[in-house]
């Protein structure tokens, strides 16, 4: 008797739901796992169990486990979110075996002995379940504003910390964060006062029109948030799906505000003077394509990708009534892509991406190159921020180098390593990357970047993971990742595919694999498995996909396309029902992505793959592990939940279709522990499926 034939059977009654669309009749099953109806929660709770009880079952398990946390608990410290406020410095501090990150601030980068806690989530919930969403210090740096939310909801409460003492110094204010728009704080140059965003909640707010809108507001130290102002409101035509970016200059003369239509990479810029009573007004708008905007002395610099899809940087002199149309040319396209840009009194800098590896390039405010900056070949640079008004800083890391930190000042001929480095044991020492290409369906050249450990046999019998993302223009970039030491360590591949949709090669990498045209993502990654097996890095029962996310929705929309491509696919937290995505709140956020279903051309196209609608009776699928979590803000549970009804239901194998809950949400904010559980169960799950053997 198989395995998956000794898994108990959970009734799963079929109630048909037809919805005409545009003449088109389309019937479902299993609309009733949206609801939070008692017998939704008892089915949920029995494929939970029934999921877990089988990865809990596997030989490997509590071995894998062990060597789970040996990597992701080891005594370590990393940095991120790094900023400045005067002469201290703030970051987010990651230090095992504590859940949470912690705020810290030092008083130099080149020495971590003077570094304080300021805020200590697993103090302030010794549970692990609260986390910090974002922070921003006050120009004297003086206070810290932090959302904190809990759980997995990403619903963050506002509190402004002293940050000598730790206290509390300000009222809290609720909403100022979601799983949907986000959030974000930019304070006044006296440190009195504070331009956020907000969501109303029910019951709380009395404009009936405000609805689920994210707004900004203005919010003076000592006052009541009912005293607070809104200031920006309405800014799209449809403002449910607006996100509000704010910053400051760093000379304390402008505020502004980069705000997104949605997740589909179209934006306007706000700017207005933080004096009382100034009024906001628009320098760029949708058509003017600026995905990118920094302060830098008196200029404001915007990455613009209007007539230029690998982006050019252009300098506007605020102190006149100017738009981007008054805009000067600073730095040119080219033939990689520009990602991000920052810029100091004196210095602009701007980092480019060719494919996923990163570099960096800087400027003075003419344009003029300045001495290039060395960086390691096949690296990832995130975090490229200035540091008040004369200092820029940047992160670097690879798939085999932990990150560092780097910083310049603008008096500086060269850059200096900062104390920030990422210190662990865990080393990738032993494992070669190689970056590979295949090609797509259409011609097009798809990179995979190819991780093993030195020796891997190349004659098809490596077990391997197909890993890929493929929206958003989110990049898949050389990333340090010890979470997947276990895989490698024994001798597992992992490759990680740079498919369209993502930023990898700019706006036409990402638009070819958006809207209309989104089965270009499914064809990529396919090439990319392919690619792998005719290679003989590995063999079709030795393939699993692993996708999170939109991530989920690319697995999961393989899986039904290609049932034969792997042996295993781990889908998380996905996107599974296209034709009801857009009814929920996030799904709204997604239409300038994915299209809507109200469009005659799109609804063909989203009908075409929506996995959910394209499992068919009958048909052999591969074992699958679906998780989701029960709170999630951003892709709700039951995606995940009557995915896993219909697959049961439809396949012909013997294989395993399994449902891991989380009573958390997205992921983002989860605990150390969670993240060791959830680790455990896919390299499990993998290990068992794709037949290698865990030497503990």
């Amino acid at each position: 008797m198989s395995r998956t034939q000794s898994l108990p059977a959970i009734d799963t009654p079929r109630e048909p739901v037809p919805t005409t669309f545009h003449g088109e009749d389309v019937t479902e099953d299993y609309r009733w796992l949206e609801e939070s109806s008692d017998r939704t929660k008892e089915w949920t709770a029995a494929q939970d169990e029934r999921a877990r009880a089988y990865v809990n079952s596997l030989e490997s398990h509590e071995h894998i486990r062990k060597r789970v946390e040996e990597v992701l608990k080891v005594d370590s410290t990393s940095y991120a979110r790094l900023s400045r406020g005067q002469s201290t410095y703030f970051a987010l501090k990651t230090q095992p075996p504590l859940q949470q990150p912690l705020l810290v601030a030092l008083a130099a980068l080149d020495d971590l002995a003077g570094e304080r806690v300021v805020v200590d989530p697993n103090a302030l919930d010794e549970t692990g379940a609260t986390t910090i969403d974002w922070y921003v210090p006050s120009p004297d740096g003086a206070l810290a504003a932090v959302s904190l939310s809990s759980h997995g909801t990403e619903d963050g409460t506002l509190h402004v910390y002293d940050t000598t003492t730790g206290e509390l110094a300000d009222t809290v204010i609720p909403g100022v964060n979601s799983g949907t728009a986000g959030g974000s704080l930019a304070w006044r140059h006296d440190g009195q006062g504070y331009w956020y965003t907000r969501h109303p909640r029910p019951g709380t707010v009395a404009d009936e029109d405000l609805g689920f809108d994210q707004d900004v507001w203005f919010h003076r130290l000592g006052s009541r948030p009912e005293e607070d102002g809104r200031e920006l409101s309405g800014v799209f035509a449809d403002n449910r799906i607006t996100e509000n970016f704010l910053s400051a200059s760093a000379d304390g003369q402008w505020v502004m505000d980069h705000a997104q239509k949605g997740d589909g990479g179209e934006w306007q810029v706000f700017v207005r003077p933080q004096g009382d009573g100034s009024d906001w007004r628009l320098v760029a708008d949708i058509a003017d394509k600026c995905i990118r905007a920094a302060f830098g002395g008196s200029s404001l610099f915007v990455l613009s990708v209007r007539d230029e899809p690998h982006g050019q940087v252009l300098r506007l002199d605020l102190d006149a009534d100017v738009t981007v149309a008054d805009a000067r040319l600073v730095v040119p396209s080219g033939p990689v892509t520009i990602e991000e840009i920052a810029a100091t009194d004196a210095r602009l800098w701007v980092a480019d991406i060719d494919g996923g590896p990163s570099a960096i390039r800087c400027f003075d405010h003419d344009g003029h190159p300045l001495p290039e900056v060395p960086l390691p070949e096949t690296c990832a640079v995130d975090w490229l921020i200035d540091l008040g008004r004369d200092e820029a800083a940047w992160a670097v890391e690879t798939f085999v180098s932990p990150r560092q930190w780097w910083v310049q000042d603008d008096d500086d001929p060269e850059p200096r390593r900062t104390a920030l480095d990422t210190v662990t044991p865990v080393e990738f020492t032993d494992i070669e990357v190689e970056r590979v290409f295949a090609t797509s369906k259409d011609g097009t050249r798809v990179p995979i970047n190819v991780l093993a450990r030195m020796g891997t046999p190349m004659d098809g019998s490596a077990p391997t993971v197909l890993y890929g993302y493929g929206g958003y223009a989110i990049s898949l970039k050389p990333w340090f990742d010890p979470s997947w030491l276990p895989w490698l360590e024994q001798g597992g591949v992992l490759a990680v595919a740079n498919i369209r949709g993502g930023g990898e090669y700019g706006q036409e990498w990402h638009h070819a694999g958006r809207l209309a045209n989104k089965q270009n993502c499914f064809d990529d990654f396919i090439a990319c498995a392919d690619h792998l097996v005719e290679t003989k890095v590995t063999s079709r029962d030795r393939l699993g996909l692993v996708g999170g996310s939109n991530g989920g929705l690319l697995v999961g929309a393989v899986l039904t396309q290609r049932p034969d491509l792997a042996t295993a696919v781990v889908c998380a937290v996905p996107v599974l029902d296209s034709l009801r995505s857009e009814l929920t709140p996030n799904g709204a956020f997604n239409v300038t992505e994915f299209g809507t279903v109200l469009d005659p051309e799109m609804f063909k196209a989203l009908r075409a793959y929506s996995p959910y609608h394209n499992v068919h009776d009958g048909t052999p699928y591969p074992a699958v592990l679906f998780t989701a979590g029960e709170f999630d803000p951003r892709v709700e549970a039951h995606h995940a939940k009557k995915m896993t009804a219909r697959l049961q239901a439809a396949t012909s194998s013997d294989q395993p279709v399994l449902l891991r809950m989380e009573s958390g949400g997205h992921g983002i904010g989860r605990s150390l522990d969670e993240m060791v559980g959830e680790v455990t169960d896919y390299l499990a799950f993998l290990f068992d499926r794709l037949g290698a053997h865990y030497r503990a």
